[in-house]
């Protein structure tokens, strides 16, 4: 306690006892007066106390370092400068397949998903039931600052098309790479998506893929740059053929140009690809010009609906279409390579309703123009529909059963036709 305040205490009480007693007017002014004057005084000491603290937390220092540690990681977990995350699906599916026409091998990735080109045609339809886990599918991110820009890596496998396991005891299989790549400001460089391809176009499905008649798909090495809405790359290159095997001799890469709009209404790409298709027999070697054009997305329909659309066409674009339901080339009798024209394409409407429901389903198609000196066993058309509905049953828990048809034909015009039942479960992570 200050002796500013005792004072003022002692005085107070003398007060007190100078109007008890009854004392003299004059006397008791100038006790009033000098009390002012102690109250004054004690004030003055409580405003300096106050403004000494505030000077003492303002001086104190803000952290033990000069700068402050970064914010924890969002999404992912850190390990010193880089950010890595680790997530995927698994997915359990039960496939029951009915061919019009022969049957589809056990070993074969066809029985997994549909490859319009698997199709078989003659002989006697068959039916089957397949359990699978095949599709489940994980993968590792990682990224950290370099600079003013950021470096980030992506590396994805599944379990589909092993060749290293069987149905005999354990049903042991072995990841296939899908996605590997490496990307910093607008460079990427590796196993991606190639560029002429809108992978938002991709239907909603039960199954690992749908629709792929008419649809681009591909995976492979590449080094793409993009700049605002545009995409430039080049592409791993190789030329297949319809009757001389796939010739892996390309000297330069497939190069791709894409143009991306995207607002409120969804997403339209552009994209055009050129190719050299060459091949060397030996004694003979040839190349000849191939080229396509793309115009795919997904396009919003009021506020939960869409519809996914992708129309191709082109001569040489083979395997990027249908899954390779054809070829780029064919070798002519003078021995010489002839593109091979081809278009196709696929729409198809996501509805949603329920609270987590919501039904997809669409249709697809690609359409060969042969030479006339190929054989009539030559596949001339692919075609599909579809038809699913998923429900989240639980955060990042699906089912999703699933019915589509699909009709291979050939040039002859024999066919055969694939009908199959899918019901799937999957839980992301």
């Amino acid at each position: 306690m200050s002796r500013t305040f005792k004072a003022l205490l002692l005085s107070s009480a003398a007060l007190t006892s100078s109007l008890g007693a009854a004392a003299e007017a004059d006397d008791l002014e100038s006790r009033i007066a000098e009390l002012e004057a102690m109250v004054s005084e004690l004030k003055s000491e409580l405003a300096a106390t106050r403004a000494g603290h505030e000077e003492i937390v303002r001086v104190q220092p803000v952290a033990a370092h000069p700068e402050a540690a970064p914010p924890p990681p969002t999404d992912g977990f850190r390990v010193g400068d880089t950010t890595l995350k680790f997530g995927g699906f698994v997915d359990a599916d039960v496939h029951v397949t009915s061919l019009s026409d022969g049957a589809i091998s056990g070993s074969s990735i066809a029985r997994d998903f549909y490859i319009p080109g698997a199709t078989p045609i003659g002989g006697n339809g068959t039916t089957s039931t397949d359990f699978t886990a095949e599709s489940t599918r994980f993968f590792l991110a990682a990224s950290r600052p370099v600079g003013d820009k950021t470096l980030s890596a992506h590396i994805e496998m599944d379990f589909l098309g092993s060749g290293q396991g069987n149905e005999l005891v354990s049903n042991s299989y072995s990841p296939r790479l899908r996605r590997a790549f490496m990307k910093y400001g607008n460079w990427l460089v590796g196993q991606e998506w190639s560029t002429f391809q809108n992978t938002s176009a991709i239907p909603e499905s039960a199954s690992f893929l749908i629709l792929s008649d008419g649809m681009v798909f591909v995976r492979q090495p590449q080094i793409r740059y993009t700049h605002g809405n545009w995409m430039f790359a080049v592409e791993n290159p190789n030329t297949t053929t319809l009757n001389s095997g796939s010739r892996d001799e390309n000297l330069i890469p497939d190069v791709v140009a894409r143009y991306n709009m995207s607002g409120e209404f969804g997403n339209v790409s552009i994209a055009g690809i050129a190719r050299q298709l060459r091949a060397d027999f030996g004694t003979v070697e040839d190349e000849t010009f191939g080229y396509g054009l793309s115009v795919s997305g997904r396009l919003n329909v009021g506020d939960t609906d869409d519809i996914r659309f992708n129309l191709v066409g082109g001569d040489g674009i083979g395997r990027y279409v249908g899954l390779a339901a054809s070829r780029s080339t064919a070798l002519d009798p003078n021995g010489e390579l002839e593109a091979v024209p081809s278009y196709g394409g696929l729409i198809a409407w996501r509805h949603a309703f329920g609270e987590t429901a919501r039904f997809s389903g669409g249709y697809s198609g690609l359409f060969i123009d042969n030479p006339d000196y190929l054989a009539d066993t030559v596949t001339s058309s692919v075609q599909s529909v579809f038809g699913a509905i998923l429900w989240d049953v639980a955060p990042n828990v699906t089912l999703g059963t699933e019915l589509m048809h699909g009709l291979r034909e050939v040039e002859s015009g024999a066919d055969g036709s694939i009908t199959r039942f899918t019901f799937s479960t999957k839980y992301a992570f």
